[in-house]
This record gives C-alpha cells, structure tokens and sequence, in this order.
C-alpha cells in the first residue's frame, strides 16, 4: 500500500521530513486499489450496522441521533485497523529497507511519526466519508449535534490508538500476516476490560472499585463515554497516552532490531 521510506528523497529540516514522508505515504495508499476496498468496505459496513433492523435498529429506535453508527466502531476498528496497519514497519523490513532507512538523513521519529500520521489521515479521510450519515440524521430529525461531533473525535481518537498498536506490532516482524493478528489479539485485548460479560464476571467477587479501575483501561469504556458527549479530559489523556506509549514502543522495536 505504501513505498518503502528508504527510497524517498528527505527534505531540510526534521519537522519537513516528517510531512514529507507523511506526504508520500498518504499519497501511497491511493496507489493501489487496497485503500479503495478499505473504504468501501467501511462504509458499506456502518450503513449496514446503522440502519439495520437487527444490529443498528435506527428506525425502529424512533430516535434521530447516531448512537447505532458509532456503538460498533470499536469492534469494526478491530480488524480493519490492523488491516491498515499491518504494513507501516512490516513491509520495510521484508523487502530489506529499514536497515537503509536507518543510514539516510531522516530521524528515525519523523519516519515513525510521518507513518504513523499518514495511516492515521487515512482513517480521518474514510471516517469523514460517512457524514452523508449525519446529513440524514438531520433531515430526518432534530439530533445533538454536539453528541455527534463528540463521537468522532472519540472514533478518531481511538482509532489513533489501534494504530499506534499496530505500527509498534508491524515493526516486530516482517510478515503482515502475523502484523495483522498479533494486532488484533492485542486491541482485542484493550477492548475486554469493558465489555459486558467481563465486568458482569469481575463484579461477582471483585468490589466496585476495583471494577471501575479494570474497566477505565478498556477502550470500549473510554470511547462510549466520548460517544455519549462527554468530553473528559482524561479520555483524552488516555488515548493519547496510548498512541504515545506504542509508538515509543515502534521506536524501541526498530532500535532494537538495528542493535541485533
């Protein structure tokens, strides 16, 4: 989906070699027809769960908001994420240029934060496809619109975190494959401390307390709190911390094989 750092030509400055390899990676997912099936399948995908009577239920909810699009986001993100993130580091290292990377004149966080920013424009690009979503939900209704616009920066924040995962996971290895699954078990991972049946299983021994302090690592509990219009600072904080977090993890990775 994207062409390999080492043969870019850096510009001046770290700050400029960073947007440039954002740039050109951005520009690299429309290379190929991957980024095209990503976003068909995306929007095919939460229509379907939108307006589905049995998943989504918008209509028969009788209520105009897009409380059925967003709920399923966490657990769309599981697998097309990975799917995006797969080749950031994983393809460098297959075809052999990372080692090349490491000798051209581009510090290594602008290349990691240019990848990282690229995939993460990408998501925004198809994640903002879906606002004839919110155009609807407005002609057919009166909705608060300030829930909505808290629901995607929260599906964006939380986006930026499952790729973060997946850049640090894709630059462990150097097939995709294994990228791919690795990613999901860990954001799958993120996502169990609030789901349902896990805090119904932890609240049956553990205090409330204790509960609530499992559940605030979850994804789930920190994006349906975003979703419902709750800005919270500390949401913030907390994606943020995990973008920040695995994408030193991305660093460390990278070093760590160079130093092997």
């Amino acid at each position: 989906m994207s062409e390999p750092i080492a043969r870019r030509v850096p510009v001046p400055g770290a700050a400029s070699r960073m947007l440039a390899v954002l740039r050109r990676e951005l520009a690299g997912y429309f290379v190929t027809p991957v980024a095209y099936v990503f976003i068909v399948i995306f929007l095919l995908v939460t229509g379907l769960f939108t307006f589905s009577g049995d998943l989504g239920g918008f209509f028969e909810r009788g209520q105009a908001d897009l409380r059925p699009f967003f709920v399923f986001h966490p657990w769309l993100y599981l697998f097309l994420i990975p799917a995006v993130s797969m080749r950031l580091w994983a393809e460098e290292r297959r075809q052999g240029t990372i080692e090349l990377l490491m000798t051209l004149p581009v510090p290594l966080w602008a290349a990691i934060v240019g990848k990282f920013f690229a995939a993460w424009a990408f998501v925004a690009i198809a994640l903002a496809l879906t606002t004839p979503l919110w155009v609807t939900v407005n002609y057919l209704g009166d909705p608060d619109n300030g829930v909505i616009v808290a629901g995607y920066v929260g599906s964006l924040l939380m986006a930026g975190a499952y790729l973060a995962i997946g850049s640090c996971v894709s630059a462990l290895t150097r097939n995709q494959v294994i990228a791919f699954i690795i990613t999901v078990v860990v954001c799958f991972a993120f996502l169990l401390p609030g789901f349902g049946p896990v805090t119904a299983l932890l609240s049956a021994w553990a205090p409330a307390r204790l509960v609530e302090a499992v559940a605030s690592f979850s994804f789930l509990t920190r994006f349906e709190s975003v979703a419902k219009g709750v800005i919270d600072l500390r949401d913030m904080v907390y994606f943020a911390s995990v973008i920040a977090l695995f994408l030193f993890g991305t660093a460390a990775a990278i070093e760590g094989k160079k130093a092997a």
